[in-house]
């Protein structure tokens, strides 16, 4: 059996490993994306919390667009060659009841990660975005898969 060391991803971080890890990460309206080699056989992952870069301060993987971008060169310095990724979405949801909804953050996040992919023509062949739930997901760097589960919270309980 095949024994994978482990690993938290907080947010604002990228994570890729050539060797088999178990990478664990909490997301609410913040969004990860799972990459995939299916000719190398390893992976990588990010957690992002807000859409996009606007030019001013530092370049964060905190912003969707710094941190696919990131997550792919990570994989590419590894070997990858970007025909070869595919890709998993989740996250996203609308958990707060609050000023979130009015920012759409968590719509907005998703838009990010899909449209970025697409535009570097990284297929996205797994998705769990959106709705109102929080999620805890791990990804396994050696195989690709990813276990979710969701995570009720206050604003499920009060309805």
């Amino acid at each position: 059996m095949q024994e994978f060391k482990k690993y938290y991803l907080l947010p604002s971080s990228i994570f890729v490993s050539d060797k088999p890890y178990q990478v664990t990460t909490i997301l609410g309206s913040c969004v990860a994306v799972c990459l995939w080699d299916k000719k190398c056989n390893f992976g990588g992952i990010n957690h992002f919390m807000l859409p996009l870069w606007n030019g001013e301060g530092l370049a964060s993987p905190k912003y969707g667009n710094i941190a696919i971008e990131r997550l792919v060169n990570k994989m590419n310095k590894l070997g990858s060659q970007n025909e070869d990724l595919v890709a998993k979405v989740f996250g996203g949801g609308n958990i707060l009841m609050n000023s979130e909804k009015l920012f759409n953050i968590g719509e907005r996040n998703i838009f990010t990660a899909f449209k970025y992919l697409k535009t570097i023509n990284i297929p996205i062949i797994s998705e769990s975005t959106g709705g109102y739930f929080g999620r805890k997901i791990i990804f396994s760097t050696f195989t690709g898969q990813v276990r979710q589960k969701y995570i009720n919270n206050a604003r499920q309980n009060s309805k």
